[in-house]
């Protein structure tokens, strides 16, 4: 499955990249990608976690890119450092396979999203582009399969099925007016900015500025992480909708005609 995402260039400069993989062919399979573009630089390499991490505060690139499966320091434990120290820098991480709980704890540590290892040398500048503009690569739509996937391993879910909201432990969730409640709530169930237009009557342009003060807010990068949110705090209920999204089976890329689900990166 591959995931869908819009193609944005970030800002005026040169994007830099930080490559942490404990592979050094791999490595210089994604530098030599990257540095053939304009625009693109490798600032750095990593062997493994711990590297990153120091590396990512001495460089502060704009992208990480991460390997999950490493030894030592692995891939999430070096992403939730990295996002906890330095919130400037975006990373997107690799795995092999798209529904794994690998994958599902990157988004969790704060990941901007996640790529195939086999990605296509296109696909990947476009999302290194995309993460560095401050988007997300992964659609909130597999965000939700993810989460629907590995709902045990929630926190919000640990005392069982019935378990309700947890306001004590998201007091920033107390800041939002009941629209923009709303309106998390309905972007966590995986709509779209056209589809949330939609359901509650309004214009795009207002929903992207519901969901602009909702980021601001909630101190989240992008809209995976409302959809990480969301699920933790118990705004939404796993396998609510879990038989609709099964049978979704991939997300379309832009170029194959995504539609109203490439428009997502707004807000």
């Amino acid at each position: 499955m591959r995931f869908g995402f819009v193609f944005v260039c970030g800002g005026g400069g040169v994007i830099s990249v930080l490559l942490v993989d404990d592979q050094p062919l791999l490595r210089r399979g994604f530098r030599m990608i990257l540095e053939a573009e304009d625009g693109v630089t490798v600032a750095g390499e990593a062997g493994d976690g711990a590297e990153a991490v120091a590396l990512a505060r001495s460089l502060r690139p704009d992208v990480v890119l991460m390997d999950i499966r490493m030894p030592g320091t692995d891939g999430i434990e070096a992403t939730r450092r990295i996002t906890e120290a330095e919130a400037s820098v975006r990373v997107l991480v690799l795995t092999t396979f798209d529904l794994d709980e690998y994958a599902f704890g990157a988004l969790q540590a704060g990941a901007s999203g996640f790529l195939l290892k086999d990605v296509r040398p296109h696909e990947l500048v476009t999302a290194v582009r995309t993460v560095a503009s401050g988007d997300a690569v992964v659609s909130p739509r597999v965000t939700r399969r993810l989460l629907e996937e590995y709902a045990a391993q929630l926190p919000v879910n640990a005392g069982g099925a019935g378990v309700g909201p947890s306001p004590d432990r998201y007091p920033q969730l107390a800041t939002l007016t009941e629209r923009e409640r709303e309106v998390l709530e309905v972007v966590a169930q995986g709509l779209s900015n056209t589809e949330i237009a939609s359901s509650l009557f309004v214009s795009e342009t207002t929903v992207k500025s519901h969901v602009g003060r909702i980021l601001a807010k909630l101190g989240l990068r992008d809209r995976v992480q409302i959809v990480v949110l969301a699920y933790e705090s118990g705004l939404v209920k796993p396998g609510k909708s879990r038989s609709l999204y099964r049978t979704v089976r991939s997300v379309a890329w832009v170029s194959r005609g995504a539609g109203a689900e490439s428009r997502d990166r707004s807000g």
